[in-house]
């Protein structure tokens, strides 16, 4: 999931605007972000393997107490990372990623963090978040942004409030699943949302170097409970940062 899934999205997040739509324009800017991107240490990677714990109010096994599963397995079922995209837009900004199973629930977003103003205008914003604009991938397809706004009546009070898109509500014939997209692609002989080789190598280069730190070092599994987001070490990871 890390290396495909999790690559593709930060790769279609953080390119740069192609000069048209065709496949080789896009991927190529889909490798210079893989391309840019620097081998994370130690710290900015955490990784677990989930115990047991409730999913939904009902009690499920550990991992390594699932059918066909070895009792002193240390394969990980959950990884956060903090990247960085070296190059001129990207500079200095971290890319947060976490993937893995028996969360609380399936989801998958992408969330864009922008940076306060340098000097805003408004005298008393210590309640006010940052703006967000939130892509959503599955499973309800749309676009979300979190802004700030005044909230009605005397006085100048600014809270933070979501103005929302879903392809549900917005239009009656429902999205095709992914693959039924990526099996037309091929029969059209499409390939812009399909990998290419070098693409494929950049991914590898960077998890082969998360993986060969791994080995240096047996984890302490498990260390997070299933229907939770994972390991406190993932969160702290955030919260340093901050």
């Amino acid at each position: 999931i890390f290396q495909n899934h999790m690559l593709q999205l930060i790769a279609l997040t953080a390119m740069e605007p192609p000069i048209d739509f065709s496949a080789e324009s896009v991927r190529n800017e889909k490798v210079k972000v893989l391309r840019a991107m620097h081998t994370p240490g130690p710290k900015h990677v955490v990784r677990g393997q989930y115990g047991r714990g409730y999913i939904e109010g009902v009690e499920v096994p550990g991992y390594r107490e699932e059918l066909c599963f070895e009792p002193a397995s240390t394969t990980e079922t959950f990884v956060a990372a903090r990247l960085f995209v070296d190059n001129w837009r990207w500079a200095d900004t971290p890319f947060f990623v976490r993937t893995g199973k028996r969360l609380p629930r399936r989801e998958t977003t992408i969330a864009i963090q922008f940076k306060r103003a340098p000097h805003p205008p408004f005298e008393d914003i210590s309640g006010l978040r940052p703006n967000v604009l939130f892509v959503h991938i599955q499973p309800n397809e749309g676009v979300s942004l979190a802004i700030g706004a005044k909230v009605p009546g005397e006085g100048m009070q600014v809270r933070t409030v979501h103005m929302d898109f879903l392809y549900g509500g917005a239009f009656r014939s429902g999205l095709p699943d992914a693959y039924e997209r990526l099996i037309l692609d091929t029969m059209l002989g499409d390939s812009t949302l399909f990998t290419r080789a070098d693409e494929i190598e950049e991914q590898w280069a960077l998890v082969d170097a998360i993986a060969a730190a791994w080995k240096r070092e047996r984890p302490s599994f498990p260390n997070y409970a299933a229907g939770t987001w994972g390991p406190d070490a993932a969160q702290e990871l955030v919260e340093w940062h901050r």
